[in-house]
């Protein structure tokens, strides 16, 4: 039996439907428009992504030059920035006339280079976006967003609510347009100022192109009034969206729609102009003189835009031709040391690049590996005492396991000035004068001893470290809301074998192999999801680095995988850990179960584990301003920690920033190189995978995680008003799920200036160790991989195994490249250089 609310919308749709319009359907311009919206989730989930995903299927630089020009954004560094990158020396000579000739022939070269560093080029072209809807303010002197948005936004953020009011939006359970109505009926008050609007809820005689023929009053204008209206608050359109594609993405659900949006705005809007001029006004068409251009009509490449491709294209290959000249000019003096001390795998996250240098520094018999941080376990996690699942596996994935959380040591603790009691009359008046005056002592002894407390966003308490999981699943029927409970011997030994196979970790086994996740902990920080593992959904990577343990440990896992070929000799123990990449910390799981020779072998990798932890804090902390670099590594590891949990720090960490690369290939590829913590790792030996089989998997994932941080930063960074959230010094977290500036302003998507301030704006290099042609048929196999690459969203490199030589993908086909560096600076120890520097660091040849 079909429910009210969606009696109601399918009325709505059919009338649509019904219309006799020819020109315009709603329906099909709301697909379109979402694709277009910002599409970042909810703070609990925000997850990395190409800003720009609508245009991914065209060329990168065309592509950009039209989001400018339709809706406004800056995709680009201005032509002066790069001109002080070139007199700088960031953006080179000799790779600026290598780019001209390139895309432009050796003989119009001169006279191109002349016009990149001395013409004035004029860059102030009006966006599309808006241009129709700016007549109302033009004709009519009327804003429209500031007698709508206000209300809108309030109405939105108290129906989407996720915990900060203390009470619920009266009968949401009916979905947003239908409480809307049942609120107007059952209500003393009303949301709108006039009649008209009010009865035409009530009635139903809302169907969006009748609303529109009110308002615009020609149809050939419609679809461009929707785009103008919904892009002058393109946050919370885009949330949404979001929501209305993924409403699991909310802990507290809540039924919404574009659809419903754009007709509640609608009635707004006419209930505003009867407000000001009465039932007299006419339609916007009544007053337009010229019609506004088609927001998607063809836009022309200009010779500005040809400059500012040619720039980017020097500013990125600048900083490529060192990395791909360092790769080359390495001599492969590190010696394959053997048997290994131990092998540790991590997340392929690039903060994890200058961790593991400092592994390999001080215990040159290890190994370390890197892969995606979910490590092949997909799974929902349900913590004890939990009402929710959380999904701990990459974004587009959904599981069909569940990992269940008990036998929890500790409990989770609270503020007690933290209490709905508070809000009430009476018991509000006794906690604030006793419990406030305590609250307002902690909040000021925090100012000078920042500690961890309650309201701490710690990596470590995602799960219990003493806790039992549920992994393995002995009765296939064993299942919750259709989700199997944990994984059978077989499937455990299938992940297991995959991911070995995929970093090349088949043989020469260490007595203990580390498997370490990730997470960060933070305080007074919504973006605190934006920190953690993406590969995790936003979430530490501390349960699956367990679950995965737990499997390559199972007796009859190594039965099967040993029946397949691989031998893990059964003294060989895995062990999880998880890597806090705020506070440098690492914490190790199920520790009691390593044998006693193990046990010991561990307790000596710890003290190499805390002297890296405390070096690698040291190489952070240059870019930081409140911290000496010259300190010992000890003492400024301890004053990391602090700057972790304080409440008035923006910074706990730059998470992301100046990411660049993703090497794909054996530790080797880039071991004699400093890197500058700029490069994603993700081990892979090509003599395991000589098809391309578990390449393919790698590269699947790489592109859009990978590449997705990267663009994402890339364009918050030239855009931080539009594309990012701005600084996060005003911020007002609205209802738990997105962050505004003040009370009443739009959602920020993208990232706040605090974590891309110190980020260079060029796109991933994905380095592939393998054979070119191995390479070009792996990324053919899946066109939403492919267009990464062919449309140069990012850059591909292979690197032939054989001769090093080097392979760029361009138009389809990979090219000889040889780099114009001919040499490095050499350098034994990287400190005396960290220690001054705050700025991006050249690549250097580790000595």
């Amino acid at each position: 039996m079909k429910t009210v609310p969606s009696l109601i919308h399918e009325h709505e749709l059919l009338a649509e439907q019904k219309s006799t319009n020819t020109l315009f359907n709603a329906h099909d311009v709301i697909h379109d428009l979402k694709h277009y919206l910002p599409a970042q989730a909810p703070l609990k989930d925000f997850i990395h992504h190409n800003t720009l995903h609508a245009f991914q299927h065209k060329p990168f630089h065309q592509a950009i030059h039209e989001a400018s020009t339709i809706f406004g954004y800056k995709v680009s560094l201005t032509i002066d920035e790069y001109r002080e990158f070139y007199q700088s020396g960031r953006i080179r000579e000799d790779i600026l006339e290598k780019v001209i000739e390139q895309r432009k022939g050796t003989k119009q070269a001169k006279e191109w280079k002349e016009k990149l560093l001395t013409w004035k080029y004029n860059a102030s072209d009006s966006p599309r976006i808006g241009f129709l809807r700016a007549n109302w303010k033009k004709y009519y002197k009327i804003d429209l967003d500031s007698l709508v948005h206000p209300i809108l936004f309030r109405i939105l953020c108290s129906y989407l609510d996720q915990g900060i009011a203390m009470w619920n939006f009266p009968v949401w359970q009916n979905g947003f347009l239908a409480s809307l109505k049942e609120m107007e009926r059952n209500s003393f008050t009303s949301f709108f100022r006039k009649d008209r609007a009010k009865k035409m809820l009530l009635n139903d005689e809302c169907a969006i192109d009748s609303l529109l023929e009110m308002v615009v009053g020609d149809e050939t204008l419609y679809t461009q009034y929707l785009y103008d209206q919904q892009f002058a608050h393109q946050g919370w359109s885009g949330m949404v969206s979001a929501i209305e594609d993924q409403p699991q993405t909310l802990v507290d659900p809540r039924k919404i729609s574009l659809h419903d949006l754009i007709v509640f705005e609608l009635l707004l809007e006419i209930d505003a102009l009867d407000f000001q001029f009465g039932n007299d006004w006419k339609p916007l068409r009544s007053r337009l003189i010229t019609h506004p251009t088609d927001l998607f009509a063809p836009v022309p490449f200009t010779s500005y835009d040809e400059a500012i491709a040619i720039w980017q294209e020097a500013f990125e290959w600048s900083y490529y031709d060192q990395v791909l000249a360092g790769i080359g000019l390495q001599k492969q003096t590190h010696k394959n040391i053997s048997p290994k001390s131990f092998q540790a795998m991590f997340c392929i996250d690039d903060r994890e690049c200058s961790f593991r240098r400092y592994l390999e520094k001080f215990d040159p018999a290890c190994e370390t590996f890197g892969t995606p941080g979910f490590f092949g376990v997909e799974f929902f996690f349900q913590p004890e005492h939990g009402k929710t699942y959380t999904k701990l596996c990459p974004a587009p994935v959904t599981p069909k396991y569940l990992i269940k959380e008990a036998g929890t040591k500790g409990k989770r603790q609270k503020d007690v000035h933290f209490t709905k009691h508070t809000h009430s009359l009476f018991r509000g008046l006794l906690i604030t004068q006793t419990l406030g005056f305590w609250s307002a002592f902690k909040l000021f002894l925090n100012i000078f001893r920042p500690s961890m407390n309650p309201a701490t966003a710690s990596s470590f308490r995602h799960m219990d470290k003493y806790s039992l999981l549920t992994i393995e699943n002995k009765d296939a029927s064993h299942r919750e809301n259709e989700l199997q409970i944990g994984f059978t011997v077989e499937e455990m030994a299938i992940r297991v074998e995959n991911l070995l196979k995929s970093i090349g970790l088949v043989k020469d086994f260490a007595p203990v192999i580390y498997v370490i996740g990730h997470g960060s902990s933070s305080i007074n920080n919504p973006h605190y999801a934006a920190y953690d593992c993406g590969a995790c959904s936003g979430r530490p990577g501390s349960v699956n680095a367990r679950v995965i343990c737990y499997m390559a440990n199972h007796p009859e896992v190594r039965a099967i995988l040993r029946s397949r070929g691989m031998e893990i000799p059964a003294e060989i123990q895995f062990l999880g850990g998880l890597h806090d990449t705020t506070r440098d910390e690492v914490a190790f799981y199920d520790e009691n179960s390593l044998s006693s020779k193990n046990q010991e072998i561990h307790r000596k990798n710890e003290t190499v584990f805390n002297k890296a932890l405390d070096h690698n804090a040291k190489e952070r902390s240059r870019r930081f301003e409140s911290i000496n670099s010259k300190e010992s590594p000890a003492y400024i590891h301890n004053k990391v920690k602090r700057r972790s949990v304080s409440l008035f720090e923006p910074r706990p960490e730059l998470n992301h920033a100046t990411n660049a690369l993703c090497i794909v290939g054996k530790r080797e590829l880039s071991k004699g190189l400093f890197l500058d913590r700029r490069s994603f790792m993700n081990s892979f030996d090509y003599q395991v995978d000589p098809e391309g089989k578990y390449l393919f998997n790698i590269l699947k994932a790489a592109a859009p995680v990978c590449g997705g941080i990267n663009l994402e930063y890339f364009f918050s960074r030239v855009d931080n008003h539009k594309l990012g959230a701005g600084t996060k010094l005003p911020h007002n977290v609205m209802g738990l799920f997105g962050v505004a500036n003040g009370i009443d302003g739009d959602l920020r998507p993208g990232l706040p200036s605090q974590m891309i301030e110190v980020h260079d704006p060029v796109r991933l290099m994905i380095i592939v160790e393998h054979f070119p042609d191995v390479v070009l048929k792996t990324i053919q196999k899946s066109p939403e991989t492919y267009e990464w690459f062919i449309n140069e969203w990012v850059h591909l490199v292979a690197v032939h195994p054989e001769t090093r030589e080097f392979y760029v993908f361009r138009e389809g086909n990979f090219t000889p490249y040889q780099p114009i560096t001919q040499k490095l600076e050499a350098v034994a120890d990287i400190t005396p250089i960290i220690e001054v520097q705050q700025d991006n660091l050249p690549v250097y040849l580790l000595s």
